[in-house]
């Protein structure tokens, strides 16, 4: 007769083998997670596979009593689950760079390993720890505990070793562990006293699943905290990489002032020398900073520009909203882009307006201009400068960049910034 005890033992198992198998994909599916924590996980669900499968069989077996199925299933199953906590040690000790090989802890675990598998070998051929009698009804001896002596032990000395090592440990990497070992500890513990219900196989497979999850998280936090220092430094090699010729034109027309108009000269260079202060200023600041800031280092571009063209460059503002923060070097980038693309000496003013507006949820900046040169959004979008503003965006706010061909010509950006 199949009892409530038989099916939730086999429900155990079934689930916990589809959850073995699950973390075994992703283990090998998600390369970004560090190589031996990688290493770690597709062995450790590798053998909760097995395990988890023994467990299904020997379930199953014990509900139709085919005992021919229950004696090397059993074996399986503890050889299996003795495997795990070893390899915990050994990931353990390279997480704190030390080698496993020359570890007393892991020689002593090696060593209790070693007892355990010997008593199962011998559990084979004798009843005294566990049997199994013709009908297929499983029985513990009377040695029985001693099996579980040396796995008990093996948890407990990882325990003592985590707690040792914890310094040399982050938080999530000491807590994963320490969930892994405690959760079966306290099942096999309570398994020792209450017989029939797989509790250990709970613990682990809940041990397990909830330490890849700790670790899982903590490499995901890493890798997006790379990608972010990435384009940080990214964005801070491009804006050093000044365009030689803007340099080398900005310098000529000072030349040729210095002669024509000394004045004006003295004008120009102290605009340049403004926005080569404010652009190397912005290349070092990580947080956001205030509209008015970011305004005064475009002013401080356009006059320099403006030195240069004179009256084909007009530029309107339209700022009924001001009092905002944004990404620093994101609103000059544009008025940039505009002016390099946008001025043709054959042709009409180049006229630039720029504007704000404070809508439900952030603010809006747009940068429009009549730019008579024929260039396209698409490549517009691709440039170097305007890819470091979305990317700048993203990473420090959340926000977006948009841009749109004009009927007429040129191009309109609008900047979206969340509030925070």
């Amino acid at each position: 007769m199949i009892t409530w005890v038989d099916l939730f033992n086999f429900s155990i198992g079934v689930a916990g083998f589809v959850l073995a198998l699950l973390g075994l994909v992703v283990s090998i599916a998600w390369h970004p997670l560090e190589r031996w924590s990688r290493s770690f996980f597709i062995a450790t669900f590798a053998i909760l596979v097995l395990y988890t499968f023994a467990v299904t069989v020997d379930s199953f077996a014990i509900m139709y009593h085919i005992s021919s199925l229950l004696q090397p299933f059993i074996f399986i199953e503890s050889l299996s689950s003795s495997l795990i906590m070893p390899l915990l040690t050994v990931y353990m000790l390279r997480l704190c760079r030390e080698n496993p090989l020359k570890s007393p802890l892991f020689i002593t675990i090696a060593g209790l390993l070693a007892v355990y598998i010997l008593l199962l070998i011998f559990t084979q051929f004798t009843t005294a720890i566990y049997y199994i009698e013709d009908d297929g009804v499983y029985h513990r001896g009377p040695l029985y505990p001693l099996l579980l002596v040396p796995p008990i032990l093996i948890m407990l000395l990882n325990l003592f070793g985590l707690i040792h090592r914890r310094r040399r440990l982050t938080g999530r990497q000491f807590h994963a562990q320490m969930i892994y070992i405690a959760v079966p500890l306290a099942s096999m513990i309570i398994q020792m006293f209450l017989y029939g219900l797989l509790l250990i196989v709970c613990g682990t497979i809940i041990g397990a699943l909830t330490m890849f999850v700790f670790i899982l998280s903590e490499q995901i936090d890493i890798v997006v905290l790379q990608a972010r220092e990435n384009a940080e430094k990214e964005f801070e090699l491009r804006v050093l990489q000044m365009r030689p010729h803007f340099i080398y034109n900005v310098m000529t027309s000072i030349y040729y002032l210095v002669d024509s108009d000394p004045g004006k000269a003295k004008e120009t260079i102290r605009d340049f020398s403004k926005y080569l202060h404010r652009n190397f200023n912005a290349v070092v600041k990580t947080a956001q900073v205030p509209f008015e800031e970011e305004l005064a280092h475009t002013q401080a571009y356009l006059a320099v520009e403006k030195a240069r063209f004179g009256s084909r460059l007009e530029v309107t503002y339209d700022l009924p909203h001001t009092v905002f923060h944004l990404p620093p070097l994101t609103l000059e980038p544009l008025v940039e882009n505009a002016v390099k693309h946008g001025m043709d000496p054959d042709c009409d003013p180049l006229r630039i307006i720029i504007r704000t507006r404070s809508l439900d949820g952030g603010s809006e900046i747009t940068v429009e201009d009549n730019g008579t040169d024929i260039h396209s959004v698409e490549s517009a979008v691709e440039g170097v400068g305007l890819s470091n503003v979305r990317n700048r965006l993203s990473v420090m706010c959340g926000g977006t960049l948009s841009l749109s061909q004009r009927e007429n010509g040129g191009v309109t950006a609008v900047l979206w910034i969340p509030d925070t």
